[in-house]
């Protein structure tokens, strides 16, 4: 009899944890049999698998344990780029589509994925707004009119404006939300450190202590260790000939520009004639630049400075975003600057055409 009673509390025991909190994804994905469909993840730098399964005549059942809270994942379709996003939390989640959309999946089951696709839509208009100007802006641009690529490039900055402040007041206002630290991450590439910091600090504590929220204080300290006012770290990179180059053997006669580009970098390659204009005019002045690029290729990177002209000093560990100087500095977007005094103090960030024209020409202007 004892026996039979210690089965029972046992089957219990086993049905109340599997009863507990847990997800459960179905997937009804047209076009996709034999298909193996993986939840992912990124963590540090890294894809992790979260969990996966094989469809079946388009239909797929992923049950997993318990998700610490609600999180920004991904499902992929075997070892194809299809995939689309969506917050796993402890539900049951349906995502119903095709393979060859993918993308546009509709979720079902999850309240923050709810809560995101709201956000999305109240901000369809502006993006929907900023999709079209980019799309004038680029037949203006493939047909030479100079006059018209001006008005546009104005016109999206407006609204890539608005688009920014809407984000940063749906962060303000859903301090407990969990689908604010994404948007923020998303925002602090644009972003100072002591903003983000102050909207960090704005955030509830349990949202706070989210591994996306503790990577951004990181970042954060990084930012203001190469803030303006402080003293530019030192590092040593090769140069296109394979020699080491260390930041500190540059500075000391006049100002020094650190350029963070890359040739695959479509508006580094826009920025870099404003760059060589004001190295041209003021280099004997005293100006200088150290160009550190993000390639992969040796290549490409030597052929672009060879295009673009660039008669200056350039490092690289081709290690793309990797790269070591970057992470130093706290680039996660490029093109970015620092521009530093005789003594490697950071007097400048991020300045570009005219901006770094007139601040060079502020410093070198009376010099001959």
């Amino acid at each position: 009899m004892k026996k039979i009673i210690y089965l029972l509390i046992a089957t219990i025991l086993i049905a109340s944890c599997s009863s507990g909190p847990h997800y459960v994804v179905k997937g009804k994905i047209a076009g996709s049999d034999s298909i193996t469909f993986y939840l992912q993840k990124r963590e540090a730098g890294k894809t992790i698998t979260i969990d996966s399964a094989v469809s079946k005549k388009g239909s797929f059942t992923i049950k997993g344990g318990k998700v610490d809270y609600p999180q920004l994942i991904q499902l992929v379709a075997g070892n194809t780029r299809k995939r689309t996003s969506l917050y796993l939390e402890n539900s049951e989640i349906t995502i119903t589509g095709s393979l060859d959309s993918l993308f546009k999946a509709k979720i079902t089951g999850s309240k923050t994925q709810d809560e995101y696709e709201s956000f999305v839509a109240s901000n369809k208009q502006l993006s929907d707004k900023y999709s079209k100007i980019v799309g004038e802006y680029q037949t203006a641009n493939k047909a030479g009119d100079i006059v018209k690529v001006s008005s546009l490039e104005k016109q999206a900055d407006s609204v890539q404006t608005e688009m920014t402040n809407l984000q940063k007041t749906f962060v303000k206002n859903n301090p407990k939300s969990y689908v604010s630290p994404s948007i923020l991450a998303s925002l602090s590439y644009e972003m100072e450190a002591p903003e983000i910091e102050s909207m960090i600090n704005g955030l509830d504590t349990a949202i706070a202590a989210l591994p996306q929220i503790k990577s951004l204080k990181e970042r954060v300290a990084v930012m203001k260790a190469v803030s303006v006012g402080q003293k530019a770290p030192d590092f040593t990179m090769n140069d296109i000939d394979g020699k080491p180059v260390a930041l500190s053997s540059k500075i000391g006669s006049g100002l020094l520009l650190i350029d963070f580009w890359a040739a695959w970098c479509g508006p580094c390659r826009q920025e870099n004639p404003n760059v060589v204009k004001v190295y041209t005019e003021f280099h004997k002045k005293g100006f200088d630049v150290f160009g550190v690029s993000l390639d992969q290729k040796k290549e490409d990177w030597q052929k672009a400075i060879a295009d673009d002209k660039l008669a200056w000093t350039h490092v690289s560990d081709l290690q793309y975003w990797n790269n070591a100087a970057a992470k130093l500095y706290a680039v996660n977007a490029i093109p970015a600057n620092f521009l530093l005094d005789e003594k490697g103090t950071i007097i400048g960030r991020n300045l570009r055409g005219e901006d770094l024209y007139n601040k060079v020409n502020e410093v070198l202007g009376g010099k001959k």
